[in-house]
């Protein structure tokens, strides 16, 4: 029911990874097609964009690097890494990535010119997600089996300490001035406030449903907590470590991403087919839209006009009107 067609997105590329056919879906958002399916290795674990560079990094959970070009999309390098990899993160400069090997307990360090791994640290314990201090100096991974945090120092490549958390961690997020880490206690009901310097947990901040993915409002003045059991997203006070409150979404979310502004908060809801937009400072559903069955990750396109949904059920995207003014008319 809009008066006029909007215009297409600009001629930006969507990387979409497909674990079915160990390959990336390169999609032209301009025109809605696929202009490129490239191999990878299998599993595909994770696309990233390498910082300051015109590269597109796949990570496989088999252990495998590979590299695509831009704007040739092709493979450019591949590199076996491991037995295994996920979490892959950059350097600011993109000049050193980093990952976890699950199986090893290990977090790798990568060149990310040559490819080759430069430093492997053993953590002594499998682990599970990994994150990168905005100062660039502390890595921070998580051991659900051991139920600990384990801190690396970024430039001497050493284990400095670890903590023990909550039940089963998960997600970790660090605040922007690299003061407190935050996870998510996915066997219980909490997140878990550590202190990144003394290494000392700070706080546990019962939420009321157990925790999934985490996302930090661009200030770290806020954390959102999207909680898949209870179909809420958790607001918490990153600052003061406690509950602001909650709000419901569709089933299951997967997945959120926030405009640079912090002003609308975008939910994929794998339970249900849905996208749920929320007013962050008013604390207000705009619109719940339905894009598949099964969304389980979502992107913002550069200039935030419009949101990219992958649907894992159906293998399709779905492009939906980002901007605030339309979603506003959409909730009048």
């Amino acid at each position: 029911a809009c008066s006029r067609k909007p215009a297409p997105p600009k001629p930006y590329l969507a990387f979409v990874a497909s674990r079915d056919t160990q390959s990336v879906a390169v999609v032209d958002l301009a025109y809605f097609r696929t202009v490129a399916s490239i191999p990878v290795g299998a599993r595909p674990d994770r696309v990233v964009v390498r910082p300051r560079s015109r590269q597109v990094w796949v990570v496989s959970a088999e252990g495998q690097i590979s590299v695509i070009g831009f704007p040739e999309l092709r493979i450019v390098r591949t590199q076996r890494v491991g037995s295994g990899a996920r979490d892959l993160t950059f350097s600011p400069d993109g000049r050193e990535a980093y990952f976890v090997n699950p199986s090893e307990g290990e977090i790798a360090f990568v060149d990310c010119d040559s490819l080759i791994v430069t430093s492997r640290i053993r953590a002594g314990a499998p682990l599970s997600n990994l994150a990168l201090s905005p100062d660039a100096k502390t890595l921070v991974a998580a051991s659900s089996s051991t139920n600990r945090l384990y801190f690396v120092r970024a430039a001497s490549r050493r284990l400095v300490g670890s903590v023990e958390v909550g039940k089963e961690p998960g997600s970790i997020v660090i605040l922007p001035d690299s003061s407190k880490v935050l996870v998510a206690d996915a066997g219980e009901e909490k997140i878990t406030a550590a202190d990144l310097v003394s290494r000392q947990v700070l706080s546990h901040i019962e939420i009321g449903a157990r925790p999934g993915a985490l996302l930090l409002k661009p200030d770290g003045g806020e954390l959102f907590v999207l909680c898949p059991q209870a179909a809420t997203l958790c607001i918490v006070d990153a600052f003061h470590d406690n509950v602001s409150q909650n709000i419901p979404t569709g089933r299951g979310p997967a997945a959120a991403v926030s405009r640079r502004d912090s002003s609308l908060l975008y939910v994929a809801n794998a339970g249900d087919g849905s996208v749920t937009t929320l007013d962050v400072q008013n604390r207000v559903v705009v619109a719940s839209t339905q894009v598949g069955k099964e969304p389980r990750a979502l992107a913002l396109t550069p200039d935030e006009r419009f949101l990219v949904v992958a649907d894992a059920a159906t293998a399709s995207l779905a492009v939906l009107i980002a901007e605030p003014e339309r979603m506003a008319k959409m909730r009048s």
